[in-house]
């Protein structure tokens, strides 16, 4: 009950704008389940007597449709997390390595798990912490600020993977292996299904919940070190929280769409321009805006042609495009 009323107001107080994201995405989620290379029965009132179609939507679309959105929502608000702590409009969810980390677990579930999309998942993810938690351990270590140090080790420990990547493609099989790594390092969702969205959905649910109530306070992470004190962020520990959190988030994403690029940091920053820089605010539509953009990329990754393209192609060149009309047309907002 208290998480309608919630939902209500925030309807309520979103402005316009908000609200026509919000009914837009609903409208393109309906409209997926539509897009693809299977012909839609006709007429479209008779879908629900075909069999084959009905099967195709429950057991392939839906999940993926799911899975899409998961995608956006998740990135989105990491992305969002990530600007405002590290007060850094180019700051994205694998600022701290976690990416590299992810792609390198995933080519070593590839090799060693024989190209299993359960041992593929499991490996992103668990390099995924290990690369969290030396990014912790080598900025505790460092002397200075420690937004700063957690930066540094974040660019180092990415390196290392990084390094570590390039070895494993260097001993994939070129004719099996290799390609399956080049693939899964674009994005895609082309393995979703609801075994893999349910091991999902019980790490993301409860972290986009546990934002969603903070992100009030997560305001506070945008001011000088000096006034967050004076508001009653006393230390360090909340930082690492939120951001332990954040890379848990992307972690279990990235672990079943591969790396996907740029959502993560151009939804944060079209949502700072047309709405505000207040997360309590902000935070509604960035989660709309993220699940808009990426299901319209995979829509178009799985619609354009007879085959896939990878989703993570249509996220850096759209998001890219994006980018460079904010900074066109909104320029001194940005800065």
């Amino acid at each position: 009950m208290k998480c309608m009323k919630e939902l209500g107001f925030i309807l309520n107080k979103l402005p316009k704008s908000g609200r026509f994201y919000l009914l837009l995405l609903i409208f393109l989620i309906m409209v997926s389940m539509f897009i693809g290379r299977y012909p839609l029965p006709r007429p479209i009132t008779q879908a629900g007597q075909d069999q084959l179609f009905i099967n195709l939507l429950t057991r392939f679309r839906i999940p993926r449709i799911i899975s899409a959105v998961l995608v956006g929502i998740s990135l989105s608000i990491s992305g969002m997390i990530m600007q405002t702590i590290f007060k850094n409009p180019l700051a994205d969810p694998g600022i701290l390595g976690v990416s590299q980390a992810s792609g390198f677990g995933a080519a070593l579930g590839i090799i060693l798990g024989g190209g299993a999309t359960f041992w593929i998942q499991i490996s992103s993810f668990v390099f995924a912490l290990i690369a969290l938690f030396f990014v912790i351990l080598i900025s505790k270590s460092m002397k200075g600020m420690h937004i700063l140090s957690l930066v540094l080790a974040g660019i180092a420990v990415s390196a290392v993977f990084s390094a570590g990547l390039g070895v494993l493609k260097y001993l994939a099989d070129p004719i099996d292996q290799l390609p399956s790594i080049v693939y899964w390092l674009l994005g895609s969702l082309a393995n979703s299904n609801w075994d893999a969205i349910t091991r999902t959905l019980i790490i993301t649910v409860p972290l986009i919940t546990f934002f969603w109530f903070y992100r009030w306070r997560l305001n506070i992470h945008a001011i000088d070190q000096e006034v967050a004190f004076s508001l009653g962020l006393k230390n360090n520990f909340e930082t690492y929280l939120v951001l332990v959190c954040s890379v848990l988030l992307t972690s279990s994403i990235i672990a079943i769409s591969g790396i996907v690029g740029w959502i993560g940091l151009i939804v944060p920053n079209f949502t700072r321009i047309i709405i505000s820089s207040d997360t309590h605010k902000s935070m509604p539509v960035v989660l709309t805006i993220g699940g808009i953009f990426s299901l319209l990329c995979d829509n178009l990754s799985r619609s354009l042609i007879p085959g896939e393209i990878p989703i993570g192609i249509f996220t850096a060149f759209l998001g890219s495009m994006l980018f460079i009309f904010l900074l066109l047309d909104k320029r001194k907002k940005m800065i």
